[in-house]
């Protein structure tokens, strides 16, 4: 009977002829498996490896376990059955999870209806450049003209000149201050 082993530890750019060669050299191989990536096409890092009898099988384990293979020692061990597996995460045999659909039955217990519609996007003008916006409010042109601070500078009154003898109305500045 068929012997399958695990090899794992491989190196990403081995070669399904580099490991049929480095296995052979312990007996006769039945079939060899190199998973790759679907998305890249590279091995995946591990294979399995078949012989024909299990003497061979086990003087594989006992002599490739922790050697190394292009820089890498390689984890070889008999494979186990995918039924007989443990893992620490939940189990690959556990019941089939519900379907998720928009019905809300009484059953379910759950305090949520159906999935809301998406909300609207934003207007990509909201990012825009200030410069590019107009003002928020209007703006207003100032008065210009004399500046009086009080009703008394009115008239020729003497107290309205300032050291120099100049008026201050005739020096006033029409620069906006704001």
């Amino acid at each position: 009977m068929a012997v399958r082993l695990f090899v794992g530890n491989l190196p990403y750019d081995v070669t399904e002829a580099e490991l049929r060669a480095h296995f052979a050299a312990v007996g006769p191989l039945a079939a060899l498996a190199l998973p790759t990536d679907r998305d890249t096409g590279r091995p995946r890092g591990f294979a399995f490896v078949e012989f024909h009898e299990r003497a061979d099988a086990e003087a594989a384990i006992h002599h490739l376990n922790n050697q190394a293979f292009k820089g890498r020692p390689l984890a070889v061990s008999e494979a186990r059955a995918r039924d007989d597996r443990t893992t620490t995460g939940p189990s690959r045999t556990a019941a089939p999870r519900p379907s998720t659909s928009a019905d809300t039955s009484v059953e379910d217990h759950r305090p949520f209806g159906p999935d809301a519609a998406p909300r609207r996007r934003r207007k990509p003008s909201k990012g825009a450049a200030k410069a590019e916006r107009g003002p928020k409010r209007p703006m207003y042109k100032r008065a210009t003209g004399p500046i009086r601070f009080s009703a008394e500078e009115d008239g020729n009154n003497e107290d309205a000149h300032g050291e120099y003898g100049a008026s201050r109305q005739e020096n006033a500045v029409d620069y906006d201050t704001a």
